[in-house]
């Protein structure tokens, strides 16, 4: 019997935020990844990008507060913070192809243990039409870090040997954070860099049905 509890998405937002450094520019992809605006440590300067054209951006506004003529890529309601800014469509790619992010968060279907990420179709009908911003995203960034459930609701992890489906981007991905446990992608496999408490390295393993470096 299992004696380890997952993160929530609150504890998962909150543990992703804890990891980016002071002064950094981050892109937080659409879904799971904005919340992590939330939880920035209080202190910690952090400018955050969206690919609509924000940047400075600060978390969700207060319940009736919202503004949505103020909104990030996913149409969610957002804050601007003292210094922020928002511009053209195309400026924002100049900055995301450019290699002036430090960071982009972005969620994922699958992750490779080598770090390639398939993350905008799983070839379903009725799946986003393209890969849009994601492959900007995922390649201009100076790291790339994934936050998803570690696995889909069938119960299949969605850490894998080789992704099958469409690839966003190859060797891009740096670290992967999800619900059960923090793993950095090399170019020789995974290495493991935390567990929620209770999970052991070997059931992780099972979990995975990889290797997993320590």
């Amino acid at each position: 019997m299992s004696n380890y509890t997952k993160r929530s998405k609150s504890e998962l937002a909150q543990r992703v935020a804890q990891d980016i450094f002071d002064g950094a520019y981050v892109n937080l992809g659409i879904g799971m990844p904005t919340q992590v605006a939330n939880y920035i440590p209080a202190g910690r300067e952090v400018i955050l990008h969206s690919e609509n054209g924000i940047l400075g951006m600060g978390p969700a506004p207060a319940e009736g507060q919202e503004d949505y003529d103020l909104t990030n890529a996913g149409k969610q309601p957002v804050t601007l913070l003292p210094g922020g800014c928002f511009f053209h469509h195309a400026d924002s790619f100049a900055m995301m192809r450019g290699g002036h992010l430090d960071i982009s968060v972005l969620g994922a279907f699958q992750v490779s243990a080598t770090g390639d990420l398939a993350n905008w179709s799983t070839g379903e009908a009725g799946a986003i039409p393209a890969v849009g911003g994601a492959m900007d995203l995922a390649v201009g960034a100076k790291q790339t870090w994934v936050m998803m459930d570690l696995l889909t609701k069938a119960g299949e992890s969605k850490v894998v040997q080789a992704c099958t489906y469409p690839l966003t981007g190859l060797a891009c991905v740096k670290r992967i954070y999800t619900d059960l446990c923090t793993l950095e992608c090399t170019p020789q496999g995974l290495r493991l860099i935390d567990t929620v408490p209770g999970l052991t390295h070997v059931e992780l393993e099972r979990i995975l049905g990889l290797p997993i470096q320590q």
